[in-house]
């Protein structure tokens, strides 16, 4: 075997990377010598040779799935802005000899790091499971026997089996082929499909994406089968080689961006204060050492260094969430467009209906009962080899005809012209026992009998004329309207032929109409209920289906979903991009819509400003999963479905949706939490420490008052991601809207400021703490730590807290711990290395006072703000 491990490369056309000159050798051989030229064969490779081969070459793996190293992760955690700055002044501090403030400022950062590791090791370690269950597979040739195998177990010279549906799992070259046809659109951009076939590739080929035998990974089959022996897996293919080149250039999301946002403003915060509280303090005091030192310790204080632990503990968290509830997520980062999502389009197929197709009616076409519509039916879905869709099923499921008509011993099939998406039919040639050839069409409709010159009646062969014709179409259109999926089915017979021909859709012509096949795929009991609920949560269903409008229109009315405006493929074909925005906005159903349509659809809704959810199963959903904020399949879909999805439902249900829509809105309400707390008390930190500086004769508190608080405060904020969210926070989208968070800070920020101002106060001139600044610094170092600990309780929640919201328990003794760790460290052992001081107990009667106040007025003033701003 050739070594396509060690090649040569050629530039062989466009921009895309080199293909080795292996590859084009096989694809100018005919199919015997491409064979041999990977030493394989027809029956394909024996395990033994199959594990060899993989030891050799490797897992058929991409670059973008490798999964981040232990100390790579580690390192990625320590590049964080928030953890750099914290470093540099522990460095600092230790330069100046505090090291009391370096040892607590490292211990922060030691906690942040780690605690943020472990949760992003869980969170990988199960997203690796959660993978298992989602698993894509390839059909392959195994010692003479078709089996089913995980396609990154693939090797170079494996003969594998291709059929609509599938995506083309490695670079391969095509053995033999049936109207084989492929989207290239991952590698080219081009939407429209291409052929491919067996025979042996010319020189002249420059363009290796034009070589008429060779389907490359990143590609999916769109109609036909195939043969064929991989050449290249993994990073050797040309999908890979390209992937490579961009791993990790991932487009930020709205939720990544809004997080970097917040993390910039509060290091500006910093940049302002900090070099403030050093000026101010070393021109009163003239300690220019202690001023620098305590402006450092104010720095440490100011740093939201939790923020990323909180972010990815609750993300994680809300994945593994989601999985208990069959919900599994892709790309953690999804999680936040989930919960903001406000529109979700989505196919009426297994969503509004069961999703199990019966038959229900075959009628002549007369519209009369006929046994021989079923026959012929049965025969054309027996026989054909392409993807099988609902409808094949169905029909199928009458198993008595393959007895009673002996499908496989009187009938064998000739030829098939399968399925696709532009036609809306197929065709099966089977030849009987007398040598005659039959070919079965079935397919939309329209299509079919737009084919038939002739229409069979009760026997009897006759002309179609156009009055008769329109009643035949009337008896579709009934049948559309009692909630039938309605197609018809025609054939035409011809002579055999000594060597067997070949048919292709020109065949399709001058047909026979037979009659119809009428199927019912009724309404899920659960699917009225689910949009309601949808409803409730302020998601806009629309429904984006390729079939009929009246069939559409009778599955959405018998689920309660009004069917107010109604928006034809055809009518959007004819429409701008504005004129299409405007009339995405206010339609629910989109009917006879083809792939390009829903892709237009859901770009057009979000230029109007919403989140859009797509989910869908299909071949044809791919390029609309992918243009969605929120791309959502299920685990029975097709793999190019699966592969272009964020999210992937383990049932197909918008039940399940609906809780996957209530997580991730959970998730973002406990990341907002901690933001509009670290923020707001930040923003009142700074004028409380600004303006003790100016007139205290000494420094407010002392370095390493300030980060003990800072840690301790740290400490309690860790089981936010505990908590609940108020069921009425739920019930709206919610996105990452920074401008909304910084009024909230500077209306609520300065509060706190209010009570530190009440706090000197009653330290200097109720205590007389102007000589003692080790009373006044215990004084605020407590009031401090109370008041930022317990605020938490008021700004989680838009109701009353205690009484109408209550935080988990896990959050309640987190922050009875801390206060009273607090509390203790005034009167403990290590009260004389902190600076504390016992206090007097009228102070604890005051703080109850200021306690007290500073919560009533923060749920004032949250109160107005949220009646005056909205939530």
């Amino acid at each position: 075997m050739t070594d396509p491990e060690n090649h040569s490369a050629a530039r062989t056309g466009g921009s895309g990377p080199p293909v080795s000159e292996h590859l084009l050798r096989v694809s100018r051989a005919d199919s015997k010598t491409a064979l041999q030229e990977l030493e394989s064969r027809a029956e394909g490779l024996s395990q033994a040779e199959s594990g060899s081969r993989l030891e050799k070459y490797g897992p058929n793996e991409i670059a973008r799935e490798k999964r981040q190293s232990s100390l790579m992760r580690l390192l990625s955690n320590v590049k964080n802005p928030l953890v750099l700055l914290l470093t540099a002044l522990g460095v600092l501090s230790f330069l100046t000899g505090d090291l009391r403030a370096t040892a607590v400022i490292f211990v922060m950062v030691v906690l942040g790091v780690v605690l943020r590791f472990i949760q992003e090791m869980r969170a990988d370690n199960a997203a690796e499971r959660l993978k298992a269950m989602v698993s894509n597979t390839a059909t392959l040739v195994r010692d003479g026997k078709d089996i089913e195998a995980p396609i990154k177990m693939l090797v170079p010279g494996e003969i594998i089996k291709l059929a609509a549906g599938d995506m083309v799992p490695a670079d391969v070259r095509v053995l033999s082929a049936k109207d084989l046809f492929l989207n290239q659109s991952a590698l080219t951009g081009e939407s429209l499909p291409v052929e491919r076939n067996a025979d042996a590739s010319s020189a002249d080929v420059q363009n290796p994406l034009e070589l008429p035998n060779v389907c490359f990974m990143g590609s999916n089959v769109e109609s036909g089968t195939a043969t064929a022996v991989v050449i290249h897996t993994g990073d050797k293919t040309y999908f890979g080689s390209l992937a490579a080149s961009i791993v990790g250039q991932r487009q930020l999301t709205s939720f990544d961006k809004g997080v970097n946002k917040f993390t910039w403003l509060m290091i500006g915060f910093i940049a302002v204060m900090v070099p403030a509280v050093f000026l101010i303090n070393g021109l009163v005091k003239h300690d220019w050492l202690e001023a620098f030192l305590f402006a450092m310790a104010v720095a440490v204080g100011l740093t939201p260094e939790m923020l990323p632990m909180i972010v990815t503990v609750n993300l994680s968290k809300g994945a593994l969430a989601m999985a208990g509830k069959k919900v599994i997520v892709k790309r953690l980062n999804a999680i936040q467009n989930f919960g903001a999502m406000d529109v979700l389009c989505t196919d009426k197929t297994g969503t509004l209906t069961q999703g199990k197709i019966v038959l229900e009616k075959h009628l002549d076409a007369h519209g009369d009962p006929s046994e021989k519509v079923l026959h012929y039916s049965y025969l054309n879905s027996f026989h054909q080899t392409g993807l099988k869709s609902l409808l094949d099923e169905a029909i199928l499921a009458h198993e008595e005809l393959e007895e009673r008509l002996r499908a496989k011993e009187e009938y064998r099939k000739i030829d098939e012209i399968p399925f696709d998406f532009v036609r809306r039919r197929m065709s099966v040639v089977v030849e009987d026992t007398t040598g005659l050839n039959t070919l079965i069409c079935k397919g939309a409709v329209e299509e079919v009998l737009g084919l038939c010159t002739k229409v069979e009646v009760q026997g009897e062969i006759i002309e179609v004329l156009p009055e008769h014709d329109a009643k035949r179409r009337q008896i579709a259109y009934d049948l559309n309207g009692q909630g039938f999926r309605v197609i018809a089915l025609a054939y035409k017979q011809m002579p055999g032929a000594a060597d067997e021909p070949t048919y292709s859709v020109k065949d399709e012509s001058d047909l026979i109409l037979l009659g119809f096949l009428a199927f019912l795929d009724p309404p899920k009991e659960t699917a009225a209920n689910a949009l309601k609920k949808l409803k409730g949560l302020s998601v806009d269903v629309k429904i984006l289906t390729g079939d009929n409008e009246i069939i559409t229109a009778y599955i959405c009315k018998a689920v309660g979903m009004p069917v107010e405006h109604l928006l034809l493929g055809t009518t959007i074909e004819a429409m701008s991009e504005t004129e299409l925005a405007e009339a995405a906005n206010v339609t629910s159903v989109f009917a006879r819509l083809a792939p390009a349509h829903k892709e237009r659809v859901i770009q057009a809704l979000q230029t109007k400003g919403h989140v859009v959810g797509f989910m869908g199963d299909g071949i044809n959903d791919a390029p609309a999963l992918k243009s969605a904020d929120v791309g959502i399949s299920v685990n029975s879909a097709v793999d190019i479905a699966k592969e272009s999805s964020d999210i992937i439902l383990l049932e197909n249900s918008l039940l399940v949706l609906e809780q996957g829509v209530l997580e991730g809105r959970r998730v973002f309400g406990n990341i907002v939490k901690y933001i509009k707390m670290a923020a707001s008390s930040n923003f009142g930190n700074m004028f409380s420490v600004v303006g003790a500086s100016a007139f205290l004769p000494f420094l407010p508190m002392l370095p390493i008052q300030v980060l003990t608080n800072n840690l301790l405060y740290d400490f309690s904020q860790t089981t936010i991601p505990t908590d609940a969210v108020d069921a009425e926070w739920l019930t709206k989208p919610r996105k990452w809207e920074i401008d909304r968070i910084l009024r909230f800070i500077l209306f609520i920020g300065p509060i706190s400021s209010v009570f530190d101002y009440a706090t000197f106060f009653i330290m200097l001139f109720v205590f007389n703490a102007w000589q003692e600044p080790a009373l006044f610094h215990t004084g605020w170092f407590v009031e401090s730590l109370f008041t930022q600990t317990l605020i938490i309780h008021v700004i989680r929640t838009n109701k009353i807290p205690f009484l109408q919201s209550r935080a988990s328990w896990p959050l309640i003794l987190t922050s009875i711990l801390i206060v009273t760790v607090g509390a203790v460290l005034t009167v403990s052992p290590l009260a004389g290395v902190l600076g504390l001081v016992p206090l007097p107990s009228l102070y604890w009667l005051l703080l109850a006072v200021i306690l007290v106040c500073y919560l009533i007025l923060t749920q004032v003033v949250k109160t107005w703000f949220y009646r005056r701003f909205g939530e």
